[in-house]
């Protein structure tokens, strides 16, 4: 469900690889009996075409059912843990000129990739609290 890099890629105004994060939300979300249902009558073909024609715009993530919430909020919270440094730790080195001057090129680039994948995901906390 969720590709060959087993990641979801977010954007600054929508989930970029919204299918699969559709689909494993839905699978995630579905209490057993209702996952079994779904898996015999073949349902992972047969998605209703409102589901197929609904993208996942930050507006349409934050009117997910509380359930689906929860989990995306609780992923990205443990993303953010699995990072060396908070936003705002990376974002005072990037004010700091003399450190920020320190770095290598590349440690640099690193600082900004991120920093803003960072800003991404506290922008996704805010829509699913």
């Amino acid at each position: 469900m969720v590709g060959e890099e087993g990641a979801f890629v977010l954007g600054w105004d929508e989930v970029l690889t919204e299918e699969e994060l559709s689909m494993t939300l839905k699978v995630l979300c579905m209490s057993e009996e209702e996952f079994k249902e779904y898996k015999e009558q073949d349902g992972w073909e047969d998605d209703s075409d409102e589901e197929e024609n609904s993208t996942l715009s930050n507006e349409a993530l934050s009117r997910l059912k509380t359930p689906c919430k929860k989990l995306l909020y609780d992923s990205v919270l443990l993303t953010l843990e699995s990072y060396g440094a908070d936003l705002k730790a990376e974002q005072d080195l990037l004010n700091n000129k003399e450190a920020y001057e320190k770095l290598s090129r590349r440690e640099q680039q690193a600082l900004h990739v991120r920093y803003g994948q960072k800003r991404i995901l506290h922008q996704l906390l805010e829509l699913v609290k």
